[in-house]
């Protein structure tokens, strides 16, 4: 008797057979065949729809930047790469602006436009070192052009009134711009009190109008102007109306 099984005839399993004779005749379709003991191949693939898709990786997506303290609308537009630099910002974001770009409040949130999540992600690493790359150790410089517009933003925040070339013209007269300049010969030094700095104050008056957060030291450019500038509010309304020895 032949070995058992040997020379039998070998049987289909009825998934493949099944499956085979689907591509029989003239117009045969293109099925795949699947034995049973590779079912776990048989993968069912569902295109993603519109909801569920994930985006592309560097998909654009609409971004919005919180203004801080010190920002200015051409460095936002420089680090963020805005088209059209900060005239285009500025467009994009006049309604919350104002009519001055110059000067935009901390806490509003500008519209940039679009950015790729990579790029966005990129940016945003790079953003400390920027500011801190953008902003100068002072923003003034140590001259008189420097001394004056820091007074002025130490007297705006003490409500002290006073111009620019109101500061500058008592100044020439004064002192001729040196900040060391002292005067030795007129009554007031003669009483042992001399007149002194920028803006010639003598030193009871200095201590009397002297503005809190700038140097004791009345011969400090920025202290001695702003007490002087004090002094004149108090005694002449602004330092603009004084045109003379005050």
């Amino acid at each position: 008797m032949p070995a058992k099984g040997k020379h039998r005839r070998p049987k289909h399993h009825a998934i493949t057979r099944k499956l085979a004779l689907a591509g029989t005749g003239g117009a045969a379709l293109t099925l795949p065949l699947i034995s049973a003991t590779s079912a776990g191949a048989v993968q069912t693939t569902t295109a993603p729809t519109a909801q569920t898709a994930a985006p592309a990786a560097g998909a654009a997506t609409p971004t919005t930047y919180s203004v801080v303290a010190g920002d200015t609308l051409s460095e936002i537009a420089a680090e963020h790469s805005v088209s059209g630099g900060w005239k285009q910002l500025y467009a994009a974001n006049r309604s919350v602006i104002g009519d001055n770009p110059s000067i935009i409040r901390p806490g509003i949130k500008l519209k940039l436009g679009t950015q790729t999540e990579t790029a966005r992600a990129s940016r945003s690493a790079a953003r400390p070192a920027l500011k801190a790359a953008a902003k100068p150790a002072s923003a003034y410089p140590n001259n008189l052009d420097g001394w004056i517009r820091e007074s002025l933003d130490v007297m705006a925040k003490h409500g002290i009134p006073g111009s620019y070339n109101g500061i500058h013209r008592n100044v020439m007269r004064e002192s001729s711009g040196n900040p060391m300049a002292i005067n030795n010969w007129d009554i007031n030094a003669k009483n042992g009190i001399p007149s002194k700095g920028l803006l010639q104050v003598i030193d009871p008056t200095f201590r009397a109008y002297h503005v809190p957060g700038t140097s004791q030291n009345s011969y400090d450019p920025v202290a001695n102007i702003t007490a002087a500038c004090n002094y004149a509010a108090a005694r002449y309304g602004s330092i603009d109306n004084v045109n003379g020895p005050y």
